[in-house]
């Protein structure tokens, strides 16, 4: 019986140690508070992972409408708190020559969010979509987008919008090129019909007339101022 005793106390000491040295392997592999901290491409690789299915099940869970109120806001806000947490490792990741996850990654967790209009970053999963109050903010109009100012508006104001590129999109010249050359070639069609059409013999005669003298100007206006006197007190 001894014996026996003996060694179940060696399985139950082996059996505590190997649990004891599971948890201090945890303990040392808790995620990093900072991404920036971790150098480590693998072990970043792995806590974006991890971040994900904690999302998914977090997702999971809040599609409980049964849960109360506070019990889903909370899960929303963890569930927020850790897309942010999971953007900040996709960046170290990059950072240290991994794939760029905000062009090439899924973002099914993402899409199953709704942002409020107006009010980007912070998205309701599931249930929370239902909440007093939330209900109401969806319902509303968009706010209008913001009028640009004059010194916005003057940025985008370059050569092509006064159309002095337009010579260099390879379409305009070639028309310009072809109407020049359609024109010319109307132009010489009628100078040619002008030429070959026959000049006009009809001579135009005028009967030579006589210039009048100094002498007969003067008598003509004595003649008619004569005549004007006349007729103006009545005298024949």
């Amino acid at each position: 019986m001894a014996r026996n005793a003996e060694k179940a106390m060696t399985t139950l000491a082996r059996w505590r140690a190997a649990q004891s040295n599971e948890g201090a392997r945890k303990e040392q592999e808790r995620r990093p508070y900072l991404a920036s901290e971790c150098r480590d491409l693998r072990k970043a690789e792995k806590w974006r992972m991890q971040i994900i299915r904690e999302i998914a099940k977090k997702v999971a869970q809040i599609q409980n409408a049964g849960l109360g109120e506070f019990r889903i806001r909370d899960l929303n806000d963890e569930i927020n708190k850790l897309l942010r947490e999971k953007r900040h490792w996709e960046a170290q990741i990059k950072e240290l020559g991994g794939p760029d996850y905000s062009r090439v990654g899924p973002r099914m967790l993402d899409h199953e969010g709704r942002e409020v209009p107006g009010n980007r970053g912070y998205k309701y999963f599931g249930a929370a979509k239902e909440l007093p109050g939330v209900r109401e903010l969806f319902e509303q109009e968009p706010p209008p987008p913001p009028r640009k100012t004059r010194a916005e508006l003057m940025k985008d104001i370059d050569a092509d919008y006064y159309g002095y590129m337009d010579d260099d999109d390879g379409i305009l010249i070639p028309l310009e090129q072809r109407a020049e050359q359609e024109a010319r070639e109307k132009c010489i069609n009628e100078w040619i019909s002008r030429e070959k059409e026959p000049e006009s013999t009809d001579v135009e005669t005028t009967a030579q007339k006589s210039i009048p003298t100094q002498q007969d100007i003067q008598e003509a206006l004595l003649a008619r101022k004569k005549k004007e006197l006349l007729d103006k007190y009545g005298l024949d």
